[in-house]
């Protein structure tokens, strides 16, 4: 373990092995870093706060913050973080409230890149992107493997599903199907991410059926509920379409359309 000689670690903090903190970064009181992880300079990290292993914190970081929300009153929520995350410079992520989960969760592979904001109560999986200037809004939950655009912001208890992609620059109002591509300030479908699928190793049938599904939701002039009656079907012979179904007959804020 290396620590700047200007840091400061508060007793109750945890370090595993070759942890890096560098010059003027602070450790708070009940946090808990895994091995191998790298703190920059200036970075501040409060607890309660659990970080695995390999995370990267560049400068002026500021991770487990108490949340902006007035209903808060300083209860002791959590921050966990999972495993090979980056914090790109000036990221915000808060820590939950007792009104949801009392948790905030981060996965484990992603990547947040500059002034990315994650609020209270956020629920993020793993090996996702946000580029810079993202910002979560309070009780968001997102998927596996997303990719969110350059200054969009995702309205409060939206959810975004795993392999969708968003073009830079929009407000997300309702959540973002599975595999869905959608691009413009107002976010209009344009497709499935079929480019980020085949990466990801899907198969050429699986990202057929996945263009079938994606046109009984948006093309064949089904309602929400019949789209989810359809995919049901589809389903029996491809499992990735579940995941579509799934999400949409639990959407509490309706998809975007």
């Amino acid at each position: 373990m290396t620590v700047h000689s200007t840091a400061i670690i508060e007793s109750s903090a945890t370090l595993g092995s070759n942890v890096k903190v560098g010059p003027f970064s602070y450790i708070g009181h009940d946090v808990v870093i895994g091995d191998d992880c790298i703190i920059e300079s200036h970075v501040v990290i409060k607890g309660p706060t659990k970080i695995g292993r390999g995370n990267h914190f560049f400068q002026f970081a500021s991770i487990g913050e108490a949340c902006q929300d007035k209903k808060y009153a300083g209860e002791p929520t959590r921050l966990e973080i999972g495993d090979n995350n980056v914090f790109r410079e000036s990221v915000t992520v808060h820590r939950g409230t007792m009104q949801d989960k009392q948790v905030t969760v981060i996965g484990s592979h992603n990547l947040l890149m500059v002034n990315v904001h994650v609020a209270h109560d956020c629920i993020v999986g793993d090996d996702n992107i946000f580029a810079n200037n993202v910002t979560l809004a309070g009780h968001v939950e997102v998927g596996n493997h997303a990719i969110m655009g350059g200054l969009v912001a995702i309205h409060q208890f939206c959810k975004v599903g795993s392999h969708s992609f968003a073009g830079g620059g929009g407000i997300i109002l309702r959540d973002i199907p599975p595999y869905v591509m959608i691009s413009g300030t107002k976010h209009v479908p344009q497709g499935i991410n079929s480019e980020g699928l085949r990466r990801r190793g899907f198969s050429k049938e699986a990202i057929m059926q996945i263009k079938r599904a994606y046109k009984v939701i948006y093309r064949d002039g089904n309602t929400a509920a019949q789209a989810v009656d359809i995919l049901k079907q589809m389903a029996v012979d491809t499992t990735e379409v579940a995941l579509l179904a799934d999400f949409i007959e639990n959407s509490e804020r309706g998809i975007i359309r």
